[in-house]
């Protein structure tokens, strides 16, 4: 699916939005009181899925997840970092799929639901065929992560938790402290490393690339949020 014909813009309750990706597919759905976005992952070669983000309704969750397999296959969820609002479904999913649970691994206390893989700066896992790299951005929470599938023909593609959404970086709360750890992660590990033609999948709200974004980070800086 060519870039052009998808936007990343969903309605909170509504269809999701449907792209593939070598042979992977990417749908993204809008839930519950705060329209976090949750993602699911499906190797088309495999069957195999993963879910980002358990967040607020499994009901629609489910949905999504028979979307791509209608036997109701998930393999993997991962949590993106361990507010509530990023897994208030965790616990009904993991009942109702028997899926393996993972999340950052300073994140992991503050999750309800035990965590089965630990994840760290650098690691990877897979969805069927393909790897997903662990990318660690400590600030909005001490464990956040952010998720990176390598390069098909329109580029990378990033999912971002709460960590950077267009306009700037996530919530530190107006610790200074944090804001610069947050700031210093998402350019050493994501600007410096990452080309602008990467896709930005953030927690909440639409998408963006790495482009549309580079130019505003000194400005970022500048203000401290």
């Amino acid at each position: 699916m060519a870039r052009g014909e998808y936007t990343g813009d969903v309605e909170n309750g509504g269809p999701c939005a449907k792209r593939i990706v070598n042979n992977l597919v990417i749908r993204k759905a809008s839930v519950g009181p705060l329209d976090n976005n949750a993602y699911l992952l499906t190797c088309r070669c495999t069957g195999a899925q993963v879910l980002i983000d358990a967040a607020a309704d499994p009901a629609r969750l489910m949905k999504l997840v028979r979307e791509g397999s209608p036997e109701s296959r998930l393999d993997m969820i991962v949590t993106t970092h361990s507010h509530h609002d990023h897994v208030g479904a965790l616990a009904a999913m993991v009942a109702a799929t028997g899926a393996r649970t993972a999340a950052g691994a300073a994140d992991a206390p503050n999750i309800p639901v035990p965590t089965d893989v630990p994840l760290r700066n650098g690691d990877v896992f897979h969805v069927g065929i393909h790897d997903i790299e662990v990318i660690s951005l400590r600030g909005h929470t001490p464990g956040s992560i952010a998720l990176l599938l390598r390069g098909d023909f329109y580029g990378n593609h990033l999912f971002t938790g709460d960590s950077l959404f267009p306009g700037g970086v996530g919530a530190t709360h107006n610790d200074p402290q944090r804001f610069q750890q947050l700031i210093g992660d998402v350019e050493e590990r994501i600007f410096d490393r990452l080309d602008d033609d990467t896709w930005v999948y953030p927690g909440h709200g639409p998408d963006t690339t790495l482009g549309k974004e580079r130019p505003q980070l000194p400005a970022w800086r500048e203000r401290g949020w």
